[in-house]
């Protein structure tokens, strides 16, 4: 098969490049863009670790080619910060209420929660649990990943 011509936007910058048809999404972050952040895990879908937003939604790196991402805006957790590097309200609340643990998983539960409350910006405490389920730590009970999330939406601006 012949290589393919991407044309996308990868955390607020235009790429162009010229990949194999079945290159990963998550291949192409990490090999092309040398964003390394996304994470490769079960490569199956199944832990999350790989999850970034396409056009603002959620999805696993793994299971996306990058031929699927031509023109669109791919957004890794290292995009999540503000240009200046200040951390996003998702992010800060990570570091304060200890939801980083081993940090393999985070920046997987990052990009997850950031679109999980542009979506739900008041959760319940069900909700943010059943978000959180499509993510796998395995070095924690969730509790500091709850609490962050329960913070993080209790943060921010009214809508």
């Amino acid at each position: 098969m012949a290589d393919v011509e991407l044309r996308t936007r990868v955390n607020g910058i235009a790429r162009r490049d010229t990949v194999p048809p079945r290159l990963t999404l998550a291949d192409f972050l990490r090999v092309n863009c040398g964003l390394t952040g996304t994470h490769l895990g079960c490569e199956h879908g199944v832990c999350g670790a790989c999850t970034v937003l396409l056009d603002g939604e959620a999805v696993r790196a793994c299971l996306v080619f990058a031929v699927q991402a031509d023109g669109s805006e791919v957004t890794t957790v290292e995009g999540i910060a503000s240009a200046d590097g200040q951390l996003s309200v998702v992010q800060a609340a990570f570091r304060e209420h200890h939801g980083l643990q081993c940090g393999f998983c985070t920046p997987g539960f990052v990009v997850s929660v950031t679109a999980f409350l542009a979506g739900h910006p008041k959760p319940t405490d069900e909700e943010i649990r059943a978000a959180l389920s499509g993510n796998l730590c395995r070095c924690t009970g969730y509790q500091g990943i709850v609490n962050a999330v329960r913070a993080a939406a209790d943060s921010q601006d009214p809508i």
